[in-house]
């Protein structure tokens, strides 16, 4: 299981050229005149873990598979593009497919690259996009709204449930908040999601700073990040022009100009983590000479449900995981010595999988 993260922001924010360094290509053209994209880019992106390199190295896998988070760059969003100015409602049904949003904000000068409102203030743009799909999805709500409401009287009661989910959504957008910030019960969790509004969905603001900002950020990041303190959201400082450079650089070559840059990391590593940390996901091992692989599920998923991301003949005749816990399995040097250890475990179908966990699943056909 991967996730999908649409890439969006005005137009001229470094939202393409983020998009060529997540997928290592120049597939997104990066230009300096709004609506560059106008079809979505997708990439396919393996999320790089430092573990899965160290297990493989230990169980002397031949193949190294990790797992998979696909990006989307959207073309760029303006002021009315919930009334369809700059071709909006066609990127708005794009930003609707996503699991989360990657809100890409300019936070650096550059008199060579136009701001389409003619001014760098992150804070702004971001309440502009955060406005333009709060009345795209009051737009959608009325429309639902009036075909439910004949439903209703004929007495569907899901109708019923929607609704009155709907009506709650309307009365948070319609008080200037978007409708992540309602508050939902664990049993209409599942229908809430159904309804597929914009404004539900997690946003990871993405600062793009200039190079030599990279590491600290600068006095725009650092409101972007109260901003998003406020709101319960995330933050990270990227430069994408960075990225896009250490993106076509071999390894080694890209550790040498990180450390000339003073970086520890890519940020795109941090980015890609704020991501995860965002959907709350984590991370399993299989681990064999044949291959070592990652795989991601959502935090508090029991083994049963781990194994069915493998396939679903592994959750629906599942017995028992052979479960290790990374550390262990690193310390000790492997799945063997971990068993002599006493650090193999089996865990039955109530096991909630931990982060990190080295899992081997026993089912029947």
């Amino acid at each position: 299981m991967g996730f999908k993260m649409g890439i969006v922001g005005l137009p001229n924010v470094g939202k393409s050229t983020l998009f060529n360094a997540l997928t290592k290509t120049a597939a997104a053209q990066a230009a300096n005149f709004p609506f560059c994209t106008i079809e979505p880019n997708v990439g396919d992106v393996g999320v790089p873990d430092a573990r899965l390199d160290k297990l493989a190295a230990i169980a002397t896998s031949k193949t190294i598979i990790p797992t998979r988070m696909t990006f989307v760059d959207i073309a760029g969003l303006v002021k009315g593009a919930s009334k369809g100015e700059g071709l909006g409602n066609q990127f708005l049904a794009n930003i609707r497919e996503c699991d989360a949003i990657a809100h890409v904000l300019r936070c650096f000068e550059d008199d060579d690259i136009t701001h389409v409102e003619g001014r760098v203030d992150p804070v702004e743009d971001a309440e502009v996009i955060e406005t333009e799909l709060m009345l795209a999805d009051l737009d959608s709500i009325e429309k639902r709204l009036a075909n439910l409401h004949r439903k209703v009287r004929g007495g569907d009661k899901d109708a019923g449930d929607q609704v009155r989910l709907l009506e709650l959504a309307k009365s948070a957008i319609e008080a200037g908040q978007p409708a992540r910030t309602c508050k939902i019960d664990d049993d209409d969790a599942k229908q809430w999601k159904m309804l597929q509004l914009l404004t539900t969905k997690p946003v990871l603001y993405v600062c793009n700073v200039e190079e030599d900002s990279a590491g600290t950020g600068n006095s725009q990041s650092v409101r972007v990040a109260q901003m998003a303190a406020a709101q319960g959201n995330s933050a990270v400082v990227i430069s994408a022009r960075i990225e896009e450079e250490i993106s076509q650089l071999e390894p080694e070559e890209a550790d040498m100009f990180l450390g000339e840059m003073g970086l520890e990391e890519p940020g795109l590593d941090r980015l890609i983590r704020a991501g995860y940390e965002l959907l709350h996901l984590q991370t399993y091992f299989t681990v064999g000479p044949k291959e070592a692989r990652a795989w991601t599920i959502q935090e508090g998923t029991s083994a049963p449900q781990a194994a069915g991301v493998i396939h679903g003949d592994f959750e629906r005749g599942f017995i028992r995981a052979e479960t290790i816990a990374y550390d262990d399995f690193v310390t000790l040097g492997g799945e063997q010595p971990a068993k002599v250890a006493g650090k193999m475990r089996a865990e039955g179908k109530t096991y909630i999988v931990k982060d990190g966990d080295v899992l081997h699943f026993l089912f029947n056909t």
